[in-house]
């Protein structure tokens, strides 16, 4: 583009039909111009379709042009002439996606407010899913750099979505926040539905007994290794087959099949990270194929549960023990890892990793995560790692087609 040619931005409105984009760039090539940006939106039948040109001769006769070649096809043309100088590209630092059952206007007009009040820019928006929930990425610009400024946002959005009953995660944009390439999982009421010590425990009868543990655990009276040590113990002398009858009725949560296969398409290392049992988790991460398991063991002599654990306790230390150690194993960097967790004893796993994502999470995990999701939907993980419901279902199709579940209304 020469110093001395104008700028000139058209819009065209209209029905979306075949043959509109080359109406349009044969009248704009009739005037030798120089593309510099294109951009176009469909919403229910309707096009927007913005072109912006460098224009070295008569922008008012381009304009004429225009309007007679858009009008003879029945659409609508805008021409907005400009400068003659064309500043840099503006990049946007951060991604905002709000996910919401549904969102609302209400709720997007509060998060736009406070987005303003913040003097933080929308660049874009786009939809990025509709099922199981609703999906809005926003392309925003922080004016102020720096880990402050972004919790600061954070904070401020966080605050909103609780009250508008959405979800808001912020993301640094750029090729940062499309680097992701291993993620873990904490198992029990993350990527399955319940705890599996609850569960032996009704085959025990002794969930009075573990459910007083898991509250004075809770309470902060006694930490998580010991906690687990007394509950297991109530196990003693249960049948070992109980385990795999444990197995056979878990469910996984709504939608992390889903994550699963996406993510492993996309080059994920998948693991799982639990302060539950290996003997009953393994048969499940087989099947999700998974790369890596870390859990405890139950000792078991004779057919039977002794009510002890073999070798360390995965507590909320080893956690995050263990997630650098499979990073390092696979030669991911940590900044490239994620973590999806719903207790305390995931902080530190959430704290360790690139992004960590808080899921229907106790609210000492959802103060440290760098998101939060309070729907009951893990394959919204993908939405917050920028995947789009329509690129899941075009992959699913290709391998053969997922159809949608549909929702409990």
């Amino acid at each position: 583009m020469s110093s001395s040619d104008t700028t000139v931005l058209v819009t065209v409105t209209g029905p979306d039909k075949p043959g509109v984009t080359s109406v349009l760039l044969a009248a704009l090539a009739n005037n030798g111009v120089s593309l510099l940006d294109v951009e176009q939106v469909v919403i229910r039948g309707r096009l927007t379709l913005g072109v912006l040109v460098s224009c070295p001769t008569d922008p008012e006769a381009l304009q004429d042009q225009l309007e007679d070649a858009m009008a003879s096809i029945g659409m609508n043309v805008d021409v907005e002439i400009g400068a003659s100088a064309v500043s840099g590209a503006k990049l946007s630092t951060h991604a905002v996606v709000v996910l919401g059952s549904p969102v609302t206007a209400r709720a997007f007009s509060a998060i736009a407010r406070k987005l303003a009040a913040q003097r933080v820019n929308i660049d874009s928006i786009r939809g990025i899913a509709d099922y199981p929930v609703t999906g809005l990425e926003l392309m925003v610009t922080v004016p102020t750099s720096g880990a402050e400024a972004e919790t600061e946002l954070r904070t401020a959005l966080s605050a909103v979505a609780a009250k508008q009953s959405v979800d808001v995660a912020v993301e640094r944009a750029g090729l940062a926040r499309r680097a992701k390439r291993l993620i873990v999982f904490d198992v029990d009421s993350t990527l399955i539905q319940g705890e599996v010590i609850e569960m032996l425990a009704a085959h025990a009868g002794v969930e009075d007994e573990v459910r007083k543990v898991t509250e004075a655990a809770m309470r902060g009276e006694i930490d998580f290794a010991e906690s687990l040590r007394q509950r297991v113990a109530t196990l003693a002398g249960l049948d070992a087959s109980v385990i795999d009858e444990v197995a056979d009725r878990i469910e996984l949560t709504p939608g992390a099949r889903t994550t699963i296969r996406t993510l492993r398409r996309l080059g994920f290392r998948c693991g799982v990270v639990s302060g539950g049992f290996r003997q009953v988790i393994e048969p499940l991460a087989h099947e999700l194929e998974l790369d890596f398991v870390q859990a405890n063991t139950l000792e078991i002599r004779d057919g039977k549960l002794t009510g002890a654990v073999v070798g360390e306790i995965v507590d909320r230390a080893a956690k995050a023990v263990m997630l650098r150690r499979f990073a390092a194993e696979t030669g991911v960097p940590m900044e490239q890892t994620v973590a999806v967790g719903d207790g305390a004893n995931d902080i530190d796993m959430l704290n360790a990793a690139g992004l960590g994502i808080a899921f229907n999470a106790k609210p000492a995990l959802r103060e440290v995560a760098d998101a939060a999701l309070s729907h009951p939907f893990l394959d919204a993980v993908l939405f917050i790692l920028g995947v789009t419901r329509d690129e899941v279902e075009a992959a699913d199709a290709r391998d053969g087609g997922i159809r949608r579940v549909p929702l409990a209304q």
